[in-house]
């Protein structure tokens, strides 16, 4: 039985020549970045080398990128030193962000009595850039700020305006984070921009290794650690570098945008196609947030099935049983029975009733992977 994988939005396949990277890496630069001997200090090298790659591929200085084990560390990284280090009092979030971002957040609350405020969302799930700057406006005198707001979110494909957001971050003296997970190696955003202080990847959304990503952290901004026990990466995360996977990382993200235009535009194809086809074979179907419009994500459909919530489960795992890999959301929640947290704050009743399912795609996704999962749709749905 032929495996469709319609997961790409909580990881991604590695590409073969990524895959390659990492085991010549393993074989050639074993010796510990750190040390002083030749060996090591060719370590270092390759390590430095893989820093300033994806430094110039995002427009920032070398020193900005500050490796890490993934976007989830990253941001803990970020959110947790705001707090700590730059005095910051208020962070504006929305209740749509990743559990990274969220969770990170509730615990600053609880810990440091920081304020919180949640901007509001379009009936779409965008952003409400007017009631951002309405809460902007409203504690400026009282606190320092961070907004943290992702750049894509990863369950519903609604693309932030980073350039709205900056003007206000700029006009109100705030700093500004952005999950961009789900856009690094996607989408060609310049980072230099003073806007943008502290952004977060991870290599296995853009075909490279699990558990390597990086902060880009303005490096005029002074946050500390988050974790002692040694001096890599400007102090800021202590620990022997992973070489292999941050190789691996790199390469990843040069393909990703060398290739970027043709398999975006290859990708949208393969969307467009999913769309049609579930709109001709289920009219009973709808799309969430308007997953399905070209201000969206290009390789991401939130659906919206004529089924009963409490079947949500089974109707996963029939798919599952037929080779078909999809979602309910984030990864991270897999195992959770209760509806998203991102499509219960716009979706209405009767809908968060019914079964929503994401499917996102990748360079390898085909038709005939989206004539299969029709006809496995059909075939549950015909029950």
């Amino acid at each position: 039985m032929k495996t469709v994988y319609l997961d790409n939005a909580a990881t991604t396949q590695m590409r073969p020549e990524v895959i390659d990277k990492v085991h010549k890496s393993m074989q050639q630069f074993f010796a510990n970045p750190s040390a002083t001997y030749a060996a090591g200090r060719t370590s270092k090298a390759i390590l430095e080398g893989a820093r300033k790659k994806i430094a110039k591929l995002l427009h920032v200085d070398a020193s900005e990128i500050i490796f890490t084990s993934g976007g989830t560390e990253a941001n803990n990284l970020i959110l947790n030193s705001a707090v700590r280090d730059l005095e910051i009092t208020h962070v504006i979030t929305s209740k749509i962000e990743h559990h990274a971002v969220l969770k990170t957040i509730e615990a600053l609350e609880a810990i440091h009595s920081i304020k919180v405020s949640y901007v509001s969302l379009l009936p779409d799930g965008d952003i409400d850039i007017d009631n951002l700057e309405l809460i902007l406006a409203k504690n400026e005198k009282i606190h320092k700020t961070l907004i943290s707001l992702m750049h894509i979110n990863n369950e519903i494909g609604s693309i932030l305006d980073l350039e709205g957001v900056g003007k206000l971050v700029k006009n109100y003296n705030a700093l500004f984070h952005t999950d961009a997970v789900q856009s690094i190696g996607h989408y060609n955003v310049n980072f230099s921009n003073a806007y943008i202080n502290f952004a977060t990847a991870s290599a296995h959304k853009f075909y490279g290794p699990k558990g390597v990503g990086f902060a880009i952290v303005q490096k005029q901004l002074g946050i500390k650690a988050l974790h002692f026990g040694g001096e890599q990466e400007r102090g800021l995360r202590a620990g022997t570098e992973s070489i292999h996977q941050i190789e691996g990382m790199a390469l990843a993200l040069e393909l990703a945008f060398k290739n970027l235009e043709g398999e975006s535009d290859a990708i949208l194809k393969i969307k467009q196609y999913a769309t049609r086809q579930l709109k001709n074979k289920l009219p009973n179907i709808s799309f969430n947030a308007k997953s399905n419009e070209l201000n969206r994500n290009y390789n991401l459909l939130n659906v919206c099935l004529p089924i009963s919530n409490n079947k949500a489960s089974t109707t996963l795992f029939k798919l599952d049983m037929l080779g078909i890999c999809c979602s309910r959301g984030s990864a991270c929640q897999s195992g959770s029975n209760k509806p998203s947290h991102v499509l219960a704050e716009f979706l209405t009743k009767d809908k968060l009733k019914q079964t929503s399912l994401r499917f996102s795609f990748s360079i390898y996704t085909t038709t005939n992977d989206i004539d299969i999962l029709i006809d496995a749709l059909t075939e549950i749905l015909a029950e």
